[in-house]
């Protein structure tokens, strides 16, 4: 599905305009849950690019309707604005070689601004799709975030969406499966004590480590991909104290929800274990990530070979085709056909030096118009 010529030449005539929004669009902070400066500068700039029916809903998602969307079948596309380090202040950014580094430049800023631009297309362009069409920057993808903003569009189009497009990951990489997860916190309670008077009394950094060590003996199941990881510890106070408190966090991840259930099976018979020992334990689980529901595999596959279509159309070569964790998955697990695209070239994700190649940005805007014409034939 190449695109035209008008379109080519529309995407040429606005690559300084998509590099400006970028740079600015990359400097708005914008943690998850706490997006709300990013949502702003979006929707007005959605206004002043002609958008009448745009809003900011409870999860902080920037909705841009278009079409009838009040009843009858609606599509979605997307990408989100929330990236994973906590600042508050202006992102740095510089620029050397071409690229443009900051923290979630390309995940999944770039992305975003892509979408942005080709929306702005259709807006400008006054293109009505046939059905209805959301277009969404949306909250909460990364981490704890735990998908709430795309999961709030679900609830809020329920029986509605019949295709979820989310644009993420890098040029070329197309998501058609969904890697689940549970993360979980794991805390041990301890009587502590004086590290010299009370030697001998009962170590919560101790017990944790007994019980890591425990978590680490599992044999990942093998009817696919399972990954367990202890990501955070936590405890003690000073030196010279035994300590009386000590957390972890803990997650594990599957494209299978048989392999899931075989890990919580593992979780919960360990815990039970330890607290048959007389070990005081805690579980609080923080986030989950659904695997992939009953989609109509027919329906998927050609929207698959769609993204596939669209890929090879811009770059000449073929897609790579992979699960992930991504807003997807919460489509995906209502049994909504549904696929995460990547449009922009960079790396170092979820690092401070955060990098894509401006050059990428044409191709960016090709994909994600793309994607939009989709939803208008």
């Amino acid at each position: 599905m190449p695109l035209t010529n008008i379109e080519n030449k529309w995407i040429l005539e606005h690559i300084q305009e998509a590099e400006s929004l970028l740079k600015t669009l990359g400097k708005i902070p914008a943690p998850s849950h706490h997006e709300e400066k990013r949502a702003l500068f979006i929707r007005d700039w959605f206004i002043s690019a002609g958008a009448d029916d745009i809003y900011i809903d409870e999860a902080k998602n920037v909705i841009l309707k278009i079409g009838n969307t009040e009843e009858g079948p609606v599509s979605v596309v997307m990408a989100h604005t929330d990236i994973v380090f906590g600042d508050t202040d202006d992102l740095p950014m510089r620029e050397e070689n071409g690229r443009l580094y900051a923290p979630g430049i390309g995940d999944d800023t770039g992305n975003l601004v892509a979408l942005m631009m080709a929306a702005k297309y259709m807006l400008l362009e006054n293109i009505v799709p046939k059905g209805g069409l959301i277009i969404a920057a949306n909250a909460c993808e990364e981490g704890l975030g735990n998908l709430k903003g795309v999961k709030q569009i679900l609830k809020d189009y329920e029986g509605q969406i019949q295709s979820l497009v989310s644009l993420d990951c890098n040029l070329g990489e197309i998501v058609n499966n969904a890697v689940g997860s549970c993360r979980v916190k794991i805390t041990v309670h301890a009587k502590g004590g004086h590290s010299y008077s009370d030697f001998g009394n009962e170590n919560a950094i101790v017990q944790m480590a007994r019980l890591i060590t425990r978590l680490y003996e599992k044999t990942p199941p093998t009817g696919a991909k399972t990954t367990y990881n202890a990501g955070v510890i936590e405890g003690g106070s000073t030196v010279n104290s035994i300590a009386g408190e000590c957390s972890l966090l803990y997650e594990y991840r599957s494209e299978s929800r048989e392999c899931m259930q075989e890990m919580d099976a593992y979780l919960n018979e360990t815990i039970d274990s330890f607290r048959n020992q007389g070990m005081n334990i805690e579980t609080e689980v923080i986030g989950i990530r659904p695997c992939k529901g009953d989609v109509d595999e027919e329906k998927q596959n050609k929207l698959t070979k769609k993204a596939q279509e669209l890929i090879y159309s811009v770059t000449h070569a073929p897609a790579s085709l992979h699960a992930a964790s991504t807003d997807a998955n919460a489509s995906l697990a209502l049994g909504i056909p549904s696929v995460t695209i990547g449009a922009v070239v960079g790396g170092g994700a979820h690092t401070r030096d955060e990098w894509i190649e401006l050059g990428c940005l044409k191709n960016a805007m090709a994909v994600a118009i793309g994607a939009l014409k989709w939803c208008t034939d």
